[in-house]
């Protein structure tokens, strides 16, 4: 089923959240059903298992190898023709900045900050962020069933402090309009009702920050 927009098309969709929210799924989907071009975020960092492991520095390296990936890709975007495009992405470049604030040492967040600031000026800016929501719990029996190898050595203390660096970011965000989602109790993979829903939703304008839940589906707080 094909949702056509009752108002003028977003050209740029980005879908974010923590770990294993599910928005990677998310952005396929809405790819497909939009015939959008589909961006994807960095997956071959060489130095993330490092940074599970906890080896010294590490945190520095993977920070610095996501923030130059995800430039590259973004402001190839500005090159590129834009007429009748449209972008689907599972990143959004500011979420770059929740990470470092949690993982890097004082003077590495003063360097990459330098870097950070020069960078961000020369990106796109969404028309539309997605955001997906999720309880730890919710995340961490979504970790354990993808079942890769590093992720398990994520501790649950870390988890519930990327889940609550998310909601501070996005309670706070003000730079393009924003869907917020909870997926607690909602599957947009395996459930094609809530999955129609949300393309119904997205058909309509979103102004501000909204928030967005199924017919049907239980409350996530």
């Amino acid at each position: 089923m094909t949702h056509a927009p009752t108002f003028e098309p977003r050209r740029f969709i980005a879908v974010e959240g923590p770990i294993r929210v599910g928005k990677t799924s998310l952005a396929d989907i809405l790819a497909d059903r939009l015939h959008a071009e589909r961006l994807r975020d960095a997956e071959d960092n060489p130095f993330l298992e490092s940074f599970y492991r906890a080896k010294p520095g590490a945190g520095f390296q993977a920070q610095f190898y996501f923030l130059m990936a995800r430039f590259q890709q973004l402001s190839a975007l500005q090159a590129a023709p834009a007429a009748h495009r449209t972008l689907v992405s599972d990143y959004l470049f500011e979420k770059d900045k929740i990470f470092a604030c949690l993982n890097l040492a004082e003077a590495e967040l003063r360097l990459y900050d330098q870097y950070y600031s020069l960078l961000a000026e020369q990106v796109p800016t969404p028309d539309l962020v997605v955001y997906l929501q999720a309880k730890p719990e919710t995340l961490k029996k979504r970790i354990a069933k993808k079942n890769i190898a590093m992720e398990h050595r994520i501790s649950d203390e870390y988890l519930e402090e990327v889940v609550r660096a998310y909601d501070h970011f996005f309670f706070h965000y003000k730079s393009s309009d924003l869907l917020v989602i909870g997926t607690s109790e909602i599957d947009f993979v395996d459930r094609n009702e809530h999955l129609e829903e949300l393309l119904a939703r997205l058909s309509q304008p979103v102004k501000g920050t909204q928030y967005f839940l199924p017919l049907g589906s239980a409350s996530s707080d």
